[in-house]
């Protein structure tokens, strides 16, 4: 644990109240509070207005392929509907209040870029990358971070891309570590550059790491991601245990006919050392062919392992109401399997994660289209008190749950590497 847990409290300091505001017009369509915007090309510009005789800020999208979306933030007393700062990050969209989701886990795309073409991050014809004069700069990532961890968030991971090729990668990564309150500092990383940046990443405050492997073998491990390296990402491994991470995660992506004959070489894996192997069933991306017949599912991988290792092997851990992973000890191993259902059994009802893309957009699902500005709000001279009403009426929209992973394949996304792994 890094710190002190931040807790959100009324003693000691006054907490003002922050108003999100919906109005039902003639027409029965509803004017709310933030910004939206289609996924892929959508931008927007910030102004100060008057509306109905109230202070009120006005955002407009620009010209977006699908819908165009007009929406006011009101700082009014007469608002009729209001959320105080603690609940800020919290998603009202879960009816049953015991399980209105706490948002206290924010992940940051700090690059598109990345040294690597994985089948199911990005199309065989690449992405189109976003203009760098586009991308947050590192000013504005502390911004946002500073902001996100003061209203409860606990945890942030950096990711891309590849996050450890942006140039002031190691420089960022220690001003995050210490912003005051943030317990916990992770990157998800491919490894192939790691092993080198991993002891002052330590130092800097990184305290938890996935490391993305879908094979073993080297010859795969072309195809998959149709460059070398295996030998890098290894390496990358093995110095994560050495300096102390415990567990060091293992994010693999399980896909029929590509390497799900390696399941059980990667439990194998767990067996001497700190390492939790996270088995992630193959989801739908703009560009990565899914199909459902490529997914193997959470059910089949369990059956495949307790056939090598008996039944009862896998012993379930006692997982916090936000996990997203079903987490298991496997029999003699010191390591750890665990499952990333999203398919099969989706855990959406106790997420706690929202998502900064690389360009600044917020998305507070990752299988959602819907985006909000955040660079554009910042550009157009946005305080923070007005930053926090638009994420907390993003926030605030975020469904129950995801479509379905049938009805996800045929909905308009990005690609994995633009959204950040």
């Amino acid at each position: 644990m890094r710190g002190s847990p931040h807790v959100a409290s009324n003693q000691g300091h006054t907490r003002r109240n922050r108003c999100v505001s919906e109005k039902v017009g003639r027409n029965g369509t509803r004017e709310r509070d933030g910004m939206e915007q289609n996924a892929s090309k959508g931008r927007g510009t910030m102004e100060t207005n008057r509306l109905e005789g109230k202070e009120c800020v006005e955002y407009k999208t620009g010209r977006g392929p699908n819908r165009h979306f007009r929406v006011r933030i009101r700082k009014s007393e007469h608002a009729e509907r209001c959320v105080h700062s603690s609940d800020l990050l919290t998603a009202n969209s879960v009816p049953t209040a015991d399980r209105r989701r706490k948002h206290t886990y924010l992940r940051i795309s700090v690059t598109e870029r990345c040294n690597l073409r994985c089948l199911y991050c990005m199309p065989e014809e690449g992405v189109e990358l976003t203009p760098k004069k586009s991308l947050l700069t590192s000013e504005e990532i502390l911004r946002l971070a500073k902001l996100f961890v003061s209203e409860g968030v606990e945890k942030i991971r950096l990711t891309g891309g590849e996050p450890t090729v942006r140039k002031d990668f190691m420089e960022l990564a220690s001003e995050l570590g210490a912003i005051p309150g943030l317990q916990h500092l992770g990157i998800t990383t491919n490894g192939i550059v790691l092993a080198k940046k991993l002891p002052m990443l330590k130092r800097s405050g990184v305290d938890l790491l996935n490391i993305s492997l879908d094979t073993l073998r080297p010859s795969t491990f072309q195809e998959l991601t149709r460059r070398n390296g295996l030998e890098k990402v290894l390496r990358s491994i093995e110095t994560a245990c050495e300096l102390g991470y415990d567990p060091v995660k293992v994010n693999c992506v399980v896909m029929r006919g590509r390497n799900d004959h390696e399941i059980l070489d990667f439990v194998e894996l767990t067996r001497d050392k700190p390492i939790n192997v996270r088995f992630i069933e193959y989801m739908p991306f703009d560009g990565n062919a899914w199909a459902d017949k490529k997914m193997v599912s959470y059910k089949e991988m369990v059956d495949l392992i307790e056939k090598r290792h008996g039944k009862g092997c896998l012993r379930r851990m006692n997982d916090g109401k936000s996990e997203v992973a079903k987490n298991f000890t496997v029999d003699g191993h010191r390591g750890s399997v665990s499952f990333v259902t999203s398919m099969t059994e989706h855990f959406c009802s106790g997420c706690s994660r929202l998502r900064i893309m690389a360009d600044g957009n917020l998305k507070v699902c990752l299988f959602g289209p819907s985006e909000v500005s955040l660079r554009d709000a910042m550009r157009s001279g946005a305080t923070d008190e007005e930053l926090l009403q638009i994420i907390s009426a993003a926030v605030d929209r975020k469904k129950a749950a995801h479509a379905g992973m049938f009805e996800l394949a045929k909905t308009k996304n990005r690609s994995m590497i633009q959204i950040g792994g």
